[in-house]
């Protein structure tokens, strides 16, 4: 089997769009509505995810078959804890400031359903590289609906993007105000309520 095969572009792309884990599966939405009010730790979170999900997925593919049975959730937890712990680590020592806006929420990726899902689901019966492809691809997934939520909130919110200025301050001197709305957590629910309905109305068909 060659590593871009009908299989393996399958492993990567259908997380993307067909079994999207926040779209269509409706996984880690917790998350992704925690952490999306600013863009910044919207995109910070969404690598995180991608890079804790991919290796977890190699590592478990790697010893699937010296696991056993009746232990194999709790070794996956140790798997992803470890690798949360380096991210969260690094992300102290890199990003401080992204990794205090994130709060606890790097700690729960620990617990995040898409990730775990995916280790017992495909890690658990595949070979390492499709594994790895599948956690790419439902890790750019998931990051792929925080980064389009978090520039949404960001932009009509505060009027900036990544920290940056936008909305010019002629358009406020004009009457212009920003919707605090947008700031709080109950739009993060409606945005996301609004994507999944898009993406299931023009780009998903039941299978």
């Amino acid at each position: 089997m060659g590593l871009f095969s009908k299989q393996n572009k399958e492993a990567f792309g259908n997380p993307l769009n067909l079994d999207h884990p926040i779209l269509v599966q409706v996984l880690g939405i917790c998350s992704a509505l925690a952490v999306t009010s600013q863009l910044k730790p919207a995109i910070v979170m969404g690598l995180a995810v991608t890079v804790i999900t991919a290796f977890a997925n190699v590592i478990i593919s790697l010893i699937r078959n010296t696991i056993p049975n009746r232990i194999r959730i709790i070794v996956q937890l140790v798997v992803v804890a470890a690798l949360v712990t380096i991210v969260s680590q690094v992300l102290k020592a890199f990003s401080y400031d992204v990794s205090v806006q994130l709060s606890v929420y790097v700690g729960l990726i620990i617990t995040n359903c898409i990730l775990m899902g995916r280790l017992e689901a495909f890690a658990m019966i595949n070979k390492p590289w499709p594994s790895f492809l599948d956690g790419i691809g439902n890790g750019l997934g998931y990051a792929m609906i925080l980064v389009i939520v978090g520039a949404f909130r960001e932009f009509f919110g505060r009027g900036s993007l990544l920290g940056f200025q936008i909305i010019p301050q002629g358009a406020y001197d004009a009457g212009y105000i920003n919707n605090g709305m947008m700031t709080m957590p109950a739009m993060a629910l409606i945005l996301l309520g609004c994507v999944i309905w898009v993406h299931r109305a023009y780009f998903y068909k039941e299978k």
